[in-house]
């Protein structure tokens, strides 16, 4: 059973991945390995090393502290919204929510608002 540290680690791995539009493919070309290992990682089945976690953090963007973010929270909703992140279909509509200029983006967060009242 892959320990909580190592799937809170792969979760942010996919989750960065997905919101630079990036493949597994193309993060495994980056770092070196096969994109099968890049999967493993992202499920928790395999534990990142150190090394490979700053290579995945350069290749990403981001620091190696980005990976353990919330791994310490006890508060239950920073899981659900992982949870809800780790969905290809919600990445999919938070990265295409990010592509809109931000004027409309803003009408758009409102109208959705307005729907939510009136389900």
């Amino acid at each position: 059973m892959p320990h909580q540290i190592d799937v809170h680690v792969g979760k942010r791995i996919r989750h960065r991945r997905w919101m630079v539009g990036m493949t597994q493919q193309q993060l495994a070309d980056q770092v070196g390995i096969k994109f099968q290992q890049i999967q493993k990682y992202e499920t928790g089945a395999n534990r990142v090393s150190a090394s490979r976690l700053w290579d995945i953090s350069e290749a990403l963007g981001v620091s190696v502290s980005f990976f353990f973010e919330g791994a310490d929270a006890s508060d239950d909703q920073d899981n659900k919204a992982l949870d809800i992140l780790a969905d290809k279909e919600a990445l999919e509509l938070v990265r295409t929510y990010y592509a809109i200029p931000e004027n409309q983006r803003r009408k758009l967060f409102d109208l959705a608002r307005v729907l939510s009242d009136a389900a």
